[in-house]
């Protein structure tokens, strides 16, 4: 078995000579002072060879200035093909496009916005098709009436396992902090169909979910059930009597007894001072 052998060009004398024609075309299209230091040459084809040069523009780290230089066969003048900036390998780059319909996420959509949804979208089923053995009355009742699709077992259990797992389901702290689940909340309003023994909607103004659907394990402080607790009793203010008095009995008193003023030194007895 032969293998195909692949000709590798020779680089043109004249093209690899052509370097100060090659960085004048850089400078040309580039702002002063943002070519810097040759790179190399590159062979493209017969008489055809690319030079590079380092960009010095601060906003372009790790791109280079690319001149293809070229010349036509028994020519000895030498032209340039064209001239580009390219990334290298440390070069920045814009991140890898990606299709809207990928890009998309949940809360993106905005007034005036239009989210078409593809023919073949799985979360949707052709509304004369949707029969299963949990279909309920109304989604039967609606067959025929406009509307093209329906809601696909699908779409039902990829919005059962978000709804569950989100914020209004049973694995959030305000769910563990609350007095009692949702389904035993007078303002807990059930779905109709399949789904009403495990999701609702809430209707307490005063619930961070309100209008909105929440899992029947859920719960919150608005809970209708739930009690604050007994009220503090607070001490009452003493009362004054200024109108009634009390009658106390008059006690004599008792006479006292007179001191004794007699001195405890016999004036008689007299002591020599030991003068005249």
């Amino acid at each position: 078995m032969s293998r195909t052998r692949t000709r590798v060009p020779p680089a043109d004398p004249a093209c690899v000579a052509a370097l100060d024609l090659a960085r004048a075309a850089a400078e040309e299209i580039a702002r002063p002072g943002e070519v810097g230091d040759h790179l190399g040459f590159e062979v493209e084809a017969d008489r055809t060879g690319t030079h590079s040069f380092v960009c010095l523009d601060r906003a372009y780290r790790g791109w280079r200035w690319a001149v293809t230089v070229t010349r036509a066969s028994r020519a000895k003048v030498v032209t340039v093909s064209e001239a580009v900036l390219l990334p290298g390998s440390g070069a920045l780059l814009a991140p890898e496009w990606v299709p809207w319909s990928e890009r998309l996420r949940p809360g993106d959509l905005g007034v005036g916005d239009l989210l078409p949804t593809s023919a073949d979208d799985d979360r949707l089923a052709p509304g004369f098709t949707e029969t299963t053995e949990d279909a309920d009355r109304q989604m039967i009742f609606e067959l025929g009436l406009g509307r093209a699709r329906v809601l696909s077992p699908a779409g039902r259990d990829r919005a059962v396992r978000r709804w569950h797992s989100g914020e209004s389901g049973p694995h959030t702290p305000i769910a563990h902090a609350a007095p009692a689940q949702c389904s035993t909340c007078g303002f807990y309003w059930p779905l109709a169909g399949v789904l009403r023994l495990g999701f609702g909607v809430c209707a307490n103004e005063y619930a961070p979910d309100d209008g909105r659907v929440v899992s029947a394990d859920h719960g919150c402080g608005a809970h209708s059930e739930a009690s604050a607790g007994p009220a503090p009793i607070e001490p009452t203010s003493p009362i004054l009597d200024d109108l009634g008095f009390d009658l106390m009995e008059d006690k004599p008193d008792q006479e006292e007894a007179a001191p004794d003023l007699t001195g405890s030194v016999d004036e008689s007895a007299s002591e020599p001072l030991g003068h005249s």
